[in-house]
């Protein structure tokens, strides 16, 4: 464990695995205690950085925050977006099953940079963990025959707007963080219709289209490795801060009854 300064504290920092970082500091502090720089580095070595110990925000604070951070993005004219289970859920998201993999913004034309989470209830021990790939990893490990497979595909996902989000999008599988330069995936799992509500339908191009259905299974199988993935069992005042580049998220479903109240915001 690390330990880093606070004015009149001292932060704790511990890994995650198999990657990520806890930032705890004393009950209480401000999140503005931390220059905005720093975080974002911290983040970007890191992929997901929990912080334990601040003191929650309002909305519109959590919001005037994330605004320090660069632009929000918007949905439907609000920057905070209340992510609870309902008991008649627009979409999957809603739901109290899992979410698959994807990436934050994939239907709109602004990439966000980050995404960032606080935390306001949560039921322990009752699943719905929010899982995080390291694509940048996945890319790694991969062999050269591999990666040149990937440099030509590009996949086209549809699904209605039924929520915040929908549309279709094309993008190609291999695409370049903004700021290292590294190779990252942009692959979302399509959803199957008969299991999910707003189903998203995932078109390869740059391979046979006989082939299509066995590549997209062998991706899901390899995002999906423990290897690559941190799974995060939420506790009350959590604020996560992820790299959308690097990451792709999903969740896991619900085992019983949950009062789980995220917030998240996406900064361009």
């Amino acid at each position: 464990m690390a330990s880093s300064s606070l004015p009149g504290s001292t932060i704790d920092q511990s890994p995650l695995h198999p990657f990520g970082r806890v930032v705890q500091v004393p009950e209480g502090s401000s999140i503005t205690d931390i220059p905005v720089g720093t975080l974002q580095q911290w983040t970007e070595e890191s992929r997901v950085l929990v912080l334990r110990g601040f003191a929650p925000l309002g909305r519109q604070e959590f919001a005037d925050y994330c605004r320090l951070w660069g632009e929000l993005l918007e949905w439907g004219g609000e920057a905070v977006i209340d992510l609870v289970v309902e008991d008649n859920p627009r979409n999957y998201l809603f739901a109290s099953g899992d979410v698959p993999f994807h990436w934050d913004g994939a239907f709109v034309e602004a990439d966000p940079r980050f995404f960032m989470f606080q935390c306001l209830d949560a039921t322990l021990d009752a699943g719905g963990e929010t899982v995080f790939c390291d694509t940048t990893a996945v890319y790694q490990d991969a062999d050269d025959e591999l990666r040149k497979l990937w440099e030509g595909i590009s996949i086209t996902y549809q699904t209605e707007k039924l929520a915040h989000y929908g549309g279709q999008v094309t993008e190609k599988l291999i695409s370049r963080h903004p700021t290292t330069g590294a190779p990252v995936l942009r692959f979302a799992e399509p959803l199957d219709p008969t299991v999910y509500k707003n189903p998203v339908f995932a078109t390869v191009e740059g391979i046979a289209p006989e082939e299509a259905d066995g590549f997209l299974a062998m991706m899901s199988e390899l995002v999906h490795r423990p290897e690559y993935c941190y799974a995060h069992a939420w506790q009350p005042h959590d604020i996560v801060l992820a790299d959308n580049f690097s990451l792709i998220h999903g969740r896991n479903a619900f085992t019983g009854p949950t009062s789980r109240h995220l917030q998240r915001v996406e900064v361009i």
